[in-house]
Order: C-alpha cells, then sequence, then structure tokens
C-alpha cells in the first residue's frame, strides 16, 4: 500500500505541507471518530489519583518527564525493586546484555513494558508508578539504549522481539501483557505474531505496522543528525515530533536548559535502532490478522509521526482490537498525557485479565 504523503510529493516535507500545523493550536481539527472509536479527553484530578498520580505531584511530574524523554533518556535510572535485590542482566548471543527492573507484587499479572527508539525504560516512569501497586511489571532497556549494550553486528526489529522474549523466559514468565509505544510497538507486534504464547494482551501505543518513505527519511535525518552533530541537536530536531505544541511551548526553556545532557548518551545505538526499523519490510503486516490476544490500539490526534490512520491500520488488521483517540495527544502521550493514557490501559489489562481467568475457571463465571 502507498504511503499517503506519497500522492502530494514524497518526503518529510510532503508530508507536513498537507497536514495541520502541530504547533499552530487554533488550527488543530479534532480527528472524528470511526465506529467502534473511543475518543478519551483528559479527566479530572480524582481519576489522575485512580491512575496512582496525585493531581498535586502530577503536573511536575508530567513535565519533568517530557523533558526527561524529549532529550532522549539518558543514562540515568530511577529508583526500582529488583527481585532478589539484583539488577539483572540477560545475556543474548552476540554479546548483547540487555537491563532489565522488576517492579510490583510477585504473585500480580505481569506486564512487559517495552519503549520506543533513543529511549530507555525511564521513558515508563508516569506508568509505573501506579502500576507498582497493581501488576508485577518488568521494563527493560532495549539493544543500543540505557544500560542494554550496542552489538558491532547490525540487527533486527525481529531481533529486538526475541530480546522481549528472552526478558519474560529469563524470569520465569509464561505470558505476560505486552505494551509497546512506538518502535516498541513494532517490536511487540512482531513478538505477538512469533511468540504468541508469551502474549497475555497487547497494547500498541503511538505505533505503526510499516514503514512510509517520509517517515524512513525523516529517521535517517536523526540519525545523521546524531551522528555528525551529535545527540543534543538530535534532541532540539526531533522535540517537535515527539511533544503536542502546548507542551512545546510551556517545555522550549527547559528543552534548551536540559539539551546537554543528551550528549552524554553515545548516538551508536541510536543510528544502530534507526537502521534496524528502516530495514523492516512491510512481510509482516500481513500476518497481523494471526494475532488473537485481545489487543488495544492507543493514538493522539496530534500525532504527526505516527498519525492516526496508522493505528487505524493496525486496528483493522487485527480482529476485534479496540482503537482509543486521546484528544490533544501528540506522539509522547504516555508523559505529556499520563492521567488520560494510564486508566485506558490499566482498565483494559484488568479486563483482558479477567476475561482470560473467567473463561480458564468455569467456576469463577458461576460464583
Amino acid at each position: 500500500m502507498a504511503a499517503r504523503s506519497t500522492r502530494h510529493g514524497s518526503g518529510v516535507a510532503a508530508h507536513l505541507a498537507h497536514r495541520h500545523n502541530p504547533h499552530d493550536v487554533g488550527r488543530c481539527p479534532v480527528a472524528r471518530p470511526r465506529r467502534g472509536t473511543l475518543t478519551a479527553r483528559t479527566p479530572c484530578n480524582h481519576e489522575r489519583a485512580r491512575c496512582g498520580i496525585s493531581p498535586h505531584t502530577f503536573d511536575a511530574r508530567c513535565v519533568v518527564a517530557t523533558v526527561f524523554v524529549a532529550v532522549g533518556g539518558a543514562h540515568w535510572s530511577a529508583p526500582a525493586a529488583h527481585e532478589g535485590g539484583v539488577v539483572p542482566y540477560i545475556n543474548r548471543p552476540g554479546g548483547v546484555r540487555l537491563h532489565a527492573e522488576v517492579t510490583g507484587r510477585s504473585d500480580a499479572p505481569v506486564v512487559l513494558l517495552i519503549q520506543g527508539l533513543g529511549t530507555d525504560k525511564n521513558g515508563w516512569v508516569l506508568q509505573r508508578f501506579g502500576m507498582a501497586t497493581r501488576y508485577r511489571t518488568i521494563a527493560f532497556d532495549n539493544r543500543g539504549s540505557g544500560r542494554s549494550t550496542t552489538p558491532t553486528e547490525p540487527f533486527t526489529l525481529e531481533d529486538m522481539a526475541d530480546d522481549a522474549a528472552a526478558v519474560l523466559e529469563h524470569f520465569g514468565v509464561s505470558s505476560a501483557h505486552i505494551v509497546g509505544a512506538s518502535m516498541g510497538g513494532a517490536i511487540s507486534q512482531i513478538l505477538a505474531v512469533k511468540h504468541a504464547r508469551l502474549v497475555r494482551s497487547l497494547t500498541l501505543v503511538c505505533t505503526a505496522c510499516r514503514n512510509k518513505p517520509w517517515r524512513n527519511e525523516l529517521l535517517r535525518h536523526w540519525a545523521d543528525t546524531a551522528n555528525v552533530r551529535g545527540m543534543r541537536e538530535w534532541a532540539n530536531d526531533s522535540a517537535r515530533w515527539l511533544i503536542g505544541p502546548r507542551s512545546f511551548r510551556r517545555l522550549a526553556p527547559a528543552l534548551s536548559w536540559l539539551g546537554p545532557f543528551a550528549t552524554y548518551r553515545p548516538s551508536k545505538g541510536f543510528t544502530a535502532q534507526v537502521d534496524a526499523i528502516v530495514s523492516t519490510d512491510d512481510s509482516m503486516v500481513a500476518e497481523l490478522s494471526s494475532i488473537t490476544a485481545p489487543t488495544l490500539v492507543v493514538v493522539g490526534n496530534q500525532d504527526i509521526l505516527t498519525p492516526r490512520a496508522d493505528s487505524e491500520e493496525i486496528a483493522e488488521r487485527i480482529a476485534h482490537a479496540e482503537l482509543v483517540v486521546i484528544s490533544g495527544a501528540a506522539h509522547g502521550l504516555m508523559v505529556e498525557h499520563a492521567s488520560t493514557f494510564n486508566p485506558i490501559v490499566f482498565d483494559f489489562i484488568d479486563r483482558s485479565e479477567f476475561e482470560q481467568r473467567q473463561a480458564a475457571s468455569p467456576a469463577i463465571a458461576s460464583a
């Protein structure tokens, strides 16, 4: 299927020329929901508390987390509870070592969090606060990110999906609720196709199921920027693509101030991940129909990196998938709109877990 942007000329400029200006709030249209689509809006304070975020600290956390992710995650690491008190590394073929953290109750349903391009496990900071009280949560750094290593040889998204499977197997998890964002969403789709037995439910956030010429061009530009001008310049260039217009205006001074922290992150792992993305063909698209796990697809209506049409295609190809469009949200909706995003995802995981336990134990249904 041809990329929509190519109808008006290829390339990033052509893509943006025929879309609304993402940083002109007054002109930003609210996408009309298709049948079966939920459009979510920002909740009030009591709903923020329900999803594990105090209304008194929400704004501060949101600002810090948004800036943190926008400048590339970094090598900082939030405190976490580790099983056995040991920070685990998982050894993979080719000398790759994956860093993982486990939080929450050991007897709770397992959730595996898979982050996107150039971002480490700390990109889930606003989800892990709420998840710790209700799930056993595993967050890990993809190869090339955070504390995980970058192999000397090129790798693929399929390799990264195998990494995710290896993380679950390392912790003795037979199946988990998978939550993947952006590149992590693409990895999650491959995981659900290749390792279906490990996937209890699937949540795909601000992601796509196929490459498009304009997006590949943009990613190659980002990789060139990181290699030639450094990660700080990449952080500056990419911010407008990753966060919404209101947050961008609020955070512009902080982005400038925190930009130098991104220079501590080497570009090697970032560019290797870009290579993995752009080298992926569309052969997996036809296999999405084989996914039987309950699936939730979430996108912001102001996302210009993986626009709503990408999520609609995924939802149409996976049987019984649910699509939620968050009004006013951009690509970084997990941090910008955590108070809307969290209860949507938590409720979906709870419902999926209950339905599967009910199906496995008829006695529960009759009780």
